[in-house]
Parts: structure tokens; C-alpha cells; sequence
């Protein structure tokens, strides 16, 4: 058996049924319908990877179903065979023109048809391998390759959405800068693989606690991360904070069998409810995390500084420790 799903569209009934019989015992999953209009109505409820189509029915013909179909694109790419007495040169143009993918003349063996439909199978399996790997392209060109957090990249494009969405809609929004305490240290002492493993494992403490398709984390750059937590008013992104603290302060990396101990600071802004039209700017609310995360590695290493955001908030310089 196969997970091909396969539409009919035929006005003759014993011709349909024979269709149905005859597919069904190839491993076909077959569904059927006497015209074009009651093949659309099929597609808006389920989809169908093909559909076997007469050129000619009452309502809609198997052009204008065709057409309809390519106009109306599906999630995933529809395969149309056309079925017809027709078979002038003329014919075959209009049919591919209309977006058929293939023309199979009436009377035709059943053999043949099937391994037409094996046709279908094997670019509809090429379509949903070349879907995937873009998927997976798209998924390495928004991630660091070795913490596994997203990168600066998805930083620059996704939090101008998430403070628009939290303007919009008048919702809270946190925004979270951190980094690992004496990670220089840790390099130097420990070399830069020791470094690589204390960022994997910085960044997976985070994942584990933040909350799964809400909360997400990227890397800003060498021991920098950004936490972005929606729906969280500033105070809350702070108690967030002093709970990654914790975390932190307990996670350790073991090199050459040593355990090598970590703590991280944090700073936090956000705002709470921001209503509709207010001026917030996403690289004002970095500058602004940038200057707690400052403050909060000035005062101890391994504590929070949280600074509400506020259209009176000056925008600070960033600075670095």
C-alpha cells in the first residue's frame, strides 16, 4: 500500500467504479466525483496528491477543473492526469496549457495508466524531498550551528515582529540579554572547546526551563544570548531571570574530568500591556538590556538588573564588559 490519495473525477458511473476498483487493488487510496464542481468541493475538505480527471462532464469539464485547481493552489503539489477521447495535437496543447501534468488517450490499457500514476509517484516523491530539504536549508540559515539556539539572523527579523504583535494586540513583552560570567577565563584555562561545550550547555539549561512554541532564545554573539519572552511583563521577565540565574549557577561542564562551574548575568526590559501606536523600537529595547546586563555585571557577577521600558527611557549607547 501506498499514502498516494488519489481523486477520480468521472461522469460515466461504470467507468468511475471501474477506476475505483481498478486503483484500489494497486494501493491506491481512492476517492471519487461525477464532475468538476464536486471534485473542488472534495479538495476544500481533504487533499489529494492526484486527480484522474475525464475531459469531458456535465457542470465543470475537466479543463476548467484543472484550471481551477492550478489557481487555487493546495499545501502540497496536485498531479493532474487528463483522460480523454480527444488527441489531436491541438488537444494535448490546451490540456497542458489548462495545467495538466500528463494527457492519457481514451481507449487506454489499464497498464498503462497505472504506470502513468507510478510517474505521478515518483515526482510527487521528488516535489516532497525537494520541500523538505528547503525546509531544513531554512531551519540551518536561522540557527547557530553550535548551541542549537537561533541566530543573530532570526534575532534581526523576528523581534521587530514580536513588538509589533505585543503593540497590536496591547500585550507585555519581555527581552532578556545574558551572558556567561569569566568566559574569556574559561577558554584560557580550559582552551576553546571547553567554551564550545559551556555555551551548549548554557544554551540547553535555558531550553529546558523556557516555555516550548512561546519563549525562544538567540545567540547575539560569543557568549551573548537574547531571551524573548512574550506575554511576560518586565517584573515577570525578571523573576524569569533570577530563575535562568539558578539554573546556571548549578550547571557545570566537565573537561578532562574536571567540572568546570558556570554562572551568567542577565538584564531585562519589556514592557506591560503597550498600547497601539506607542514609539518602541527593538534596537532601543537591545540597547536598553544591553545597559541592565552592564549594570548587573558591574554590581556582581551572576545577578539581574531589570529596567522597564518607557517612551521617556532615554536610548543608552550599548556597552560591553
Amino acid at each position: 500500500m501506498n499514502d498516494f490519495h488519489v481523486l477520480v473525477v468521472e461522469d460515466h458511473p461504470a467507468i468511475r467504479k471501474q477506476l475505483e476498483f481498478m486503483l484500489t487493488m494497486k494501493g491506491f487510496s481512492v476517492t471519487s466525483a461525477e464532475n468538476g464542481l464536486k471534485a473542488l468541493e472534495l479538495m476544500r475538505q481533504s487533499h489529494f496528491q492526484i486527480v484522474v480527471t475525464d475531459w469531458m462532464m456535465p457542470e465543470m469539464d475537466g479543463i476548467a477543473l484543472t484550471r481551477a485547481i492550478r489557481e487555487n493552489p493546495a499545501s502540497g503539489y496536485v498531479y493532474i492526469l487528463l483522460l480523454t477521447a480527444k488527441s489531436s495535437k491541438d488537444d494535448i496543447v490546451t490540456g497542458l496549457q489548462a495545467g495538466a501534468d500528463d494527457f492519457l488517450s481514451k481507449p487506454y490499457h489499464p497498464a498503462e495508466l497505472v504506470a502513468r500514476l507510478n510517474t505521478a509517484k515518483r515526482i510527487l516523491g521528488l516535489e516532497q524531498c525537494l520541500k523538505r530539504a528547503n525546509e531544513e536549508t531554512k531551519i540551518l540559515s536561522i540557527t547557530d550551528a553550535l548551541t542549537g539556539a537561533y541566530n543573530r539572523t532570526y534575532l534581526n527579523d523576528r523581534l521587530p515582529q514580536e513588538v509589533k504583535r505585543a503593540q497590536k494586540y496591547s500585550r507585555s513583552l519581555s527581552l532578556i540579554l545574558c551572558d556567561i560570567d569569566h568566559f574569556k577565563k574559561i577558554n584560557d584555562e580550559f582552551g576553546h572547546l571547553a567554551g564550545d561545550e559551556a555555551l551548549k550547555a548554557f544554551v540547553q539549561s535555558i531550553l529546558s526551563v523556557i516555555r516550548v512554541d512561546c519563549d525562544w532564545i538567540a545567540r547575539y554573539g560569543g557568549d551573548e544570548f537574547f531571551i524573548v519572552l512574550p506575554e511576560t511583563c518586565p517584573a515577570g521577565g525578571g523573576v524569569a531571570a533570577e530563575r535562568f540565574a539558578g539554573i546556571i549557577s548549578g550547571t557545570s561542564v566537565e573537561i578532562a574530568g574536571k567540572p568546570i562551574r558556570m554562572s551568567a548575568s542577565f538584564g531585562v526590559t519589556g514592557f506591560d500591556q503597550a498600547p497601539p501606536g506607542r514609539n518602541i523600537a527593538p534596537d532601543a529595547m537591545i540597547a536598553l538590556a544591553d545597559a541592565s546586563l552592564y549594570r548587573a555585571k558591574r554590581e556582581r557577577r551572576g545577578s539581574v538588573k531589570v529596567e522597564a521600558w518607557s517612551e521617556q527611557t532615554p536610548t543608552p549607547a550599548p556597552a560591553s564588559v
